[in-house]
C-alpha cells in the first residue's frame, strides 16, 4: 500500500459566471432567463452589511493567491487547487455562490440547491438541463478525477425526470443525480410514483443525492432567524433519507445507491437505534400492532441503512470522527466543500492533520478515499499516480509535527 492517502472529495461544488450560463440555456427560456438576472443583480445591490461586506473582503484577500474563485469554472484553476489541496478525485455538485461570493451563480432558475415543490416546473427544468449540459463538458477537463452531478427536479414531471438522468448516464456526469430536499405539495420519495426513476438510477448505478441547503420558510426575520435556520436545516436534508427508507425504497430497489452529503452525520446512530426499536416492537408501537412499523420493510431499518445509505458529511467535525465505528466507518465519507468558504479549502492539509491525525490509519483510509472509491467506481489504477504526485503522506496527516492546525 502506498504511504500517501487516496483523497476523493465527495463534496464540491462548480459553476459559471451568471452571465456565461446564458448560452446553455434553451432559447425560448433566454427571455425569462434575462430576467432572473436582472433581478439577482438588483437584490445583491440590497446586501450592504458590515458584516458580510468585511468578510467578503477578508475572503476575497484569502484566495487572492488560489485564482479567486476562478476554479468554480475553469478546470485548469481548479486542477491546480485540487493538486494544492491533495486531492486526487472529487464529486461535483451545482451552485458554486455561497451567500453572494465571488461573482459565481447558483444554477439558472433556482434549479440547485434551492429546488423544491414550490420552483416553477418548466424553469426549473430548464435551469438543471443548462446546468447538466455545461457540467457534463466542464469534467471532460479531468474525467477520471471529476465526477459531475445532475440536478434532477424529480417531483414535477417524473417522466421528464427519468429523461433526464438517461441522458446524465449517456453523457459522462457519472457522479450521479441529486434531487430536491423539499418536495411541499408534490408526493414524498416514500410514494411508488417515483419508482421509475429509482430502477433507472438503480440499473444504471448512479447515486441517489441529497444536499443540504434549504431550510424552514415559515419564520420571520426576528432576533435569532439565522440560528434557527442552521439549527433546523440538517432536519430537511435529512428527511428525504427516511422518507426512502421508511417507505420501503430500498426494499424495491435492493441496487439504489443514496448519499446524503453536506449534512453531517452526528445523529445517524440516534434516528437508527429509534428506527430499529419501533421496527422490532418496542413499547411504544403495541396500540399500532406489530406489522405497521415493518410496512414494506423485511429487514430492519439500520440494515438497509448499511447496504443502499452512504453519509457524504463534508466537513466532519469531532463528533462525527468520534461516533465513526457507530455511523459506519464503511457508510462515512469525506469532502472539503470547494470553493465554498465553509469549507476547508484552501487550508485542506492543515484539516486533515487535526481531525484525522489520531485516527488510526485504516479508518483514515476509508473515510478520506476508499468508501468513495467503491460507491462511485472510480479506478484506482488512473488515480495511482495522482495520489503517488499529490496525497497527503501517513507521516504528513499522523506523524509528530502535526501541530493541532484547524479550529
Amino acid at each position: 500500500m502506498s504511504d500517501r492517502y487516496l483523497i476523493i472529495s465527495t463534496d464540491t461544488h462548480a459553476g459559471l459566471p451568471p452571465e456565461q450560463y446564458r448560452e446553455y440555456v434553451e432559447p425560448r427560456y433566454r427571455q425569462a432567463f434575462d430576467d432572473a438576472q436582472a433581478a439577482d443583480v438588483q437584490a445583491s445591490a440590497l446586501v450592504t452589511a458590515d458584516d458580510h461586506l468585511k468578510f467578503l473582503a477578508e475572503w476575497n484577500s484569502e484566495i487572492g493567491d488560489h485564482g479567486g474563485m476562478e476554479g468554480a469554472w475553469d478546470p485548469t484553476v481548479r486542477t491546480k487547487e485540487m493538486d494544492s489541496e491533495g486531492v486526487a478525485a472529487e464529486v461535483v455538485f451545482p451552485d458554486a455562490d455561497s451567500a453572494g461570493v465571488g461573482g459565481v451563480s447558483a444554477s439558472p432558475f433556482g434549479s440547485g440547491l434551492n429546488s423544491s415543490g414550490d420552483s416553477d416546473p418548466v424553469l426549473v427544468m430548464a435551469g438543471a438541463k443548462a446546468h447538466n449540459r455545461w457540467a457534463a463538458e466542464f469534467c471532460q477537463s479531468e474525467p477520471d478525477r471529476r465526477y459531475g452531478i445532475a440536478i434532477i427536479p424529480a417531483l414535477h414531471d417524473v417522466a421528464a425526470a427519468v429523461a433526464e438522468t438517461e441522458w446524465a448516464a449517456e453523457n459522462g456526469l457519472r457522479g450521479g443525480i441529486m434531487i430536491p430536499t423539499k418536495w411541499g405539495t408534490y408526493p414524498a420519495y416514500n410514494d411508488p410514483v417515483y419508482d421509475p426513476l429509482w430502477s433507472v438510477c438503480a440499473e444504471a448505478g448512479l447515486v441517489v443525492h441529497t444536499h443540504s441547503g434549504v431550510g424552514p420558510t415559515d419564520y420571520t426575520w426576528a432576533p435569532g432567524f439565522l440560528s434557527i435556520y442552521a439549527t433546523e436545516s440538517y432536519w430537511w436534508a435529512a428527511r428525504p433519507f427516511w422518507a426512502l427508507l421508511l417507505g420501503g425504497v430500498f426494499e424495491r430497489h435492493p441496487k439504489l445507491k443514496y448519499a446524503l452529503a453536506e449534512n453531517g452525520a452526528w445523529w445517524v446512530p440516534d434516528i437508527l437505534a429509534r428506527m430499529d426499536a419501533k421496527w422490532e416492537g418496542d413499547h411504544s408501537t403495541r396500540k399500532f400492532g406489530p406489522k405497521t412499523f415493518r410496512d414494506g420493510m423485511r429487514m430492519k431499518p439500520s440494515d438497509y441503512y448499511r447496504r443502499n445509505v452512504w453519509m457524504a458529511s463534508s466537513v466532519m467535525g469531532p463528533l462525527e470522527i468520534d461516533r465513526r465505528h457507530d455511523i459506519g466507518v464503511d457508510r462515512l465519507m469525506w469532502g472539503h466543500d470547494y470553493p465554498h468558504p465553509e469549507g476547508t479549502w484552501p487550508h485542506t492539509r492543515e484539516w486533515l492533520r487535526d481531525r484525522f491525525g489520531d485516527v488510526p490509519e485504516a479508518d483514515t483510509r476509508r473515510i478520506l478515499g476508499l468508501n468513495a472509491a467503491e460507491l462511485y467506481d472510480f479506478d484506482l489504477a488512473k488515480l495511482a499516480p495522482v495520489v503517488d504526485r499529490i496525497g497527503p503522506t501517513v507521516e504528513e496527516i499522523h506523524g509528530p509535527a502535526r501541530d493541532g492546525g484547524a479550529a
